[in-house]
């Protein structure tokens, strides 16, 4: 069975490296190389000796970087054949394989309303964010107050955020942009306002609809191209990247759908406004081009808990110094939270810090995509896009570790890798409460027993992975049996 496979995995890794300086993390780095000219695509775990570890293959090549999961499945975002609006990044799907490359699930988001691109995120109760456009009208953004839509398509395509529950399909949880705009062009519409003073919202006519980010493509309403995604779960929230803003956002998650759409309710209290935005003061008035620090970045993620700049946001800035040769560069920054979690905000002041807490710049710059990601030992490991290399630096900026893909078949892109602690993954199966290899219901009635008895906390009947036992946890395993 599964358990037994992953015991085999972790067996043919070295114990983790110590803390310090001076060595590469050992891990798995997981990574999916792309390729303009081939439809199909591969994605390789490797450990450091470039032995890999596990693939799975794919029908269509990746929108951005798959994601593994501790129970040794891959959530993997791809490209559509058709899709309805194509810009840089563009996706449509996400699926979910297990070990063998089974195919669990999949669903698609392209059709007339909405159109996947770039990036997904896994969530710890097993639901999955979908980064979209949505499909405005030009009459629709006329309606809130923009002045021009210059594109063939006479469309403008926003940015929302899509809570998929696999088990139904269903979407539990959504955010709009749409719901969240602001203009001083016409007063005599209803979002009409002071821009400076609210820097909570979005300047509807800030920016181009229709770019060519991300590369040569054909007629498109890309706005904002949002292309990275990640979720914190310790303050319920979710930080957004902006290419074409060079701008980051943070929003509640822990907003109902109908408090997400409007200004009060969630742990902020602020429903689905921005809590928090960084990188171009300007986009809201509260400062200039030269108070700009983002530039086409990618790969926003905040720092793991018990990893070196807990809670921190990690980056990689495209076109930090402009005009230079390594014009790109990973930033880290510590965001300003009070004691109550709240970001602080000077009155008619942008929101800080104004200094980077750590910042690295060398021979890895690459017009699209990038990424960076804190290991455990302190190190960050870097993807160079376009030449298909992957950099893995300490905290000195020196290079602890470096693999670039090839391929005879020609030119390959890795959109962003990580890398994953060999004991990331289980060496058991979820839900399997007496290791006998199977769910049925004899697991149901141990994991009740547990519950109704609160006796000691088994992780292997913690299938949301919330760190609790409770109803949620049999309701899970009730459908996985069933699906079986």
């Amino acid at each position: 069975m599964i358990r037994f496979r992953l015991l085999l995995v972790m067996l043919q890794t070295f114990m983790m490296s110590s803390a310090i300086n001076g060595a590469p993390f050992e891990g798995y780095t997981l990574f999916t190389p792309m390729s303009s000219m081939i439809t199909t695509a591969t994605t390789y775990l490797m450990d450091n000796e470039e032995n890999i570890i596990n693939s799975w293959t794919h029908d269509r090549g990746p929108a951005s970087m798959p994601y593994l999961l501790p129970d040794s499945t891959l959530i993997y975002p791809f490209r559509v054949e058709f899709p309805t609006m194509e810009a840089g990044g563009v996706g449509g799907g996400v699926q979910k394989q297990n070990w063998e490359g089974e195919i669990l699930w999949e669903f698609v988001f392209s059709d007339e309303q909405y159109q996947h691109h770039h990036d997904v995120e896994p969530l710890p109760n097993g639901n999955v964010l979908i980064l979209v456009w949505e499909n405005k009208s030009a009459s629709d953004a006329y309606a809130l107050g923009r002045e021009v839509i210059d594109n063939p398509l006479n469309e403008m395509w926003a940015t929302a955020i899509l809570e998929l529950e696999p088990n139904s399909g269903e979407i539990v949880w959504e955010w709009h942009i749409w719901d969240h705009l602001i203009q001083d062009y016409n007063s005599e519409l209803p979002n009409y306002g002071v821009i400076s003073e609210h820097p909570e919202l979005f300047d509807i006519n800030c920016g181009d609809v229709g770019n060519s980010a991300g590369g040569p493509q054909g007629a498109n309403g890309d706005w904002m191209h949002v292309n990275a995604v990640d979720y914190n779960p310790d303050l319920d929230q979710i930080v957004l990247s902006s290419r074409t803003q060079n701008e980051i956002y943070i929003i509640d998650h822990s907003t109902t759908t109908e408090e997400a759409a409007g200004h009060t309710g969630g742990n902020s209290g602020k429903g689905g406004d921005f809590l928090y935005r960084w990188g171009n003061p300007q986009n809201y008035e509260r400062g200039t081009s030269e108070d700009k620090v983002l530039g086409w970045q990618h790969s926003v993620n905040w720092i793991k808990p018990q990893y070196p700049g807990a809670g921190n946001l990690i980056l990689y800035n495209n076109n930090h110094y402009v005009g230079e040769t390594f014009h790109s560069a990973v930033i880290e920054i510590i965001p300003p939270l009070d004691g109550d979690n709240n970001y602080v905000l000077e009155t008619g002041m942008p929101y800080g810090p104004e200094n980077i807490e750590w910042i690295v710049a060398e021979d890895f710059a690459t017009p699209l995509q990038g990424g960076a990601f804190r290991l455990p030992n302190g190190n960050t490991i870097i993807t160079q896009t376009h030449t298909s290399t992957i950099i893995e630096v300490n905290m000195n900026g020196e290079v602890e570790w470096e693999y670039t893909y090839e391929n005879a078949a020609g030119s390959f892109w890795i959109a962003r890798a990580d890398k994953y602690s060999p004991d990331y993954l289980m060496s058991f199966m979820l839900g399997d409460l007496n290791s006998d290899g199977v769910l049925n219901i004899l697991d149901i009635v141990i994991l009740a027993n547990l519950i109704l008895t609160g006796e000691n906390y088994q992780e292997a009947g913690d299938l949301n992975q919330d760190n609790e036992l409770n109803i949620l946890d049999i309701v899970i395993l009730v459908n996985l049996i069933l699906s079986t």
